[in-house]
């Protein structure tokens, strides 16, 4: 049992920063929680939709491969390349750092950037990924996470998307606030169009444009621009909610799921240092690194903010850090991000907000 905890555990209790726990000032909690991190055991309802769908875009990306090395022009193979870098930069500067946690904030021109690489990486519309993502912080491995990893890599990686949501998913969702994210005019536009947009940026585009600008085969841009670099930046995105759950050191808190994983920081533009994110959600770093490597997100955050398009950027004072790391781990810290009705007063008043748009 971790330093400090209690034994008496309320099955109520899911876990969340102040729900009927202690405050600490590294925010973690005061009692020990791993009891609650399980799955009950259900019997799954598959979508044959989503696995035909699914089957086939993963047979389609492979074939990419194969193209992009025998016949694709190298122009179609850097145009895809550019484009898992946007679309990587939609979700994780976008729906995930800036939506889901409000970590830092951003001006009109850079929301709407964002918005249009995030719709580019065809990952549902933003309200949705950063309404499930919240979810995940706040109920991270129980049945109300949509990818609880305590179910196996593979529904963590993908197979919660084979299946219907756990009803405790829904019902967490529903009563989550996102009045934050309706009230965004950019996110609202998005949300409106998606079905129209979403082909066009992440398919039609994609495919003509090698076509029309260098003479590249239909065959060619349509298997590698689209579904190899599509099926490839999905995957990469999922092995943070399954490696990152399962493979790591967890030198911040060893008492939950996620962890340091340097491999999937490498693709991800530096969402695998999950052991940190889960513990301090809030931190537009998502790390504690002091440079770049491994964090391509950060440095594109910090040259947003060079220019005025970011500010206000929130991060952790190494203080708060020393003491969550001596105390070794007690519990999570599991506030979706900035602004959460649980974060404690303590904790906003010692962040760190640089770029400050008052400077």
């Amino acid at each position: 049992m971790p330093p400090n905890a209690t034994s008496n555990i309320s099955v109520e209790c899911t876990g969340v920063l102040n729900e009927c726990d202690a405050e600490t000032i590294d925010g973690g909690l005061d009692k020990n929680i791993v009891e609650l991190k399980h799955a009950n055991d259900r019997q799954l309802k598959l979508v044959w939709r989503n696995i035909i769908l699914f089957g086939y875009v993963h047979l389609a990306a492979v074939y990419g491969v194969w193209l992009m090395l025998s016949s694709a022009r190298i122009y179609t193979s850097i145009f895809a390349l550019v484009l898992y870098l946007a679309s990587g930069l939609g979700i994780t500067g976008g729906a995930h750092r800036l939506w889901a946690h409000r970590s830092y904030k951003a001006t009109l021109p850079l929301r709407i950037l964002l918005a249009f690489f995030n719709t580019i990486a065809f990952q549902d519309c933003a309200i949705h990924w950063a309404r499930d993502h919240r979810v995940h912080h706040k109920y991270s491995e129980t049945d109300a996470d949509p990818h609880n990893a305590t179910r196996g890599f593979f529904f963590a990686h993908v197979g919660w998307l084979l299946c219907k949501k756990h009803p405790e998913v829904i019902a967490k969702g529903k009563g989550l606030d996102i009045s934050d994210l309706e009230a965004d005019p950019v996110l609202s536009f998005q949300k409106k169009y998606y079905l129209l947009l979403m082909p066009i940026c992440c398919f039609v585009l994609p495919t003509f444009i090698p076509v029309l600008l260098w003479g590249e085969t239909l065959k060619n841009a349509w298997f590698v621009a689209a579904m190899f670099r599509w099926t490839f930046v999905l995957n990469v995105t999922w092995l943070v909610n399954s490696a990152a759950h399962i493979f790591g050191d967890h030198p911040y808190d060893q008492y939950i799921n996620p962890s340091e994983n340097k491999s999937v920081a490498l693709f991800a533009f530096g969402e695998g240092w999950h052991n940190y994110h889960h513990v301090f959600p809030w931190d537009y770093k998502t790390a504690e690194l002091g440079n770049y490597r491994s964090n391509f997100t950060t440095c594109f955050i910090d040259c947003m903010a060079k220019i005025g398009w970011a500010y206000d950027l929130k991060t952790v004072a190494p203080e708060t850090i020393k003491k969550r790391v001596e105390r070794t781990g007690d519990g999570t810290h599991h506030t979706w991000g900035w602004g959460d009705k649980d974060q404690t007063p303590v904790e906003r008043d010692e962040a760190m907000i640089i770029h400050s748009k008052d400077q």
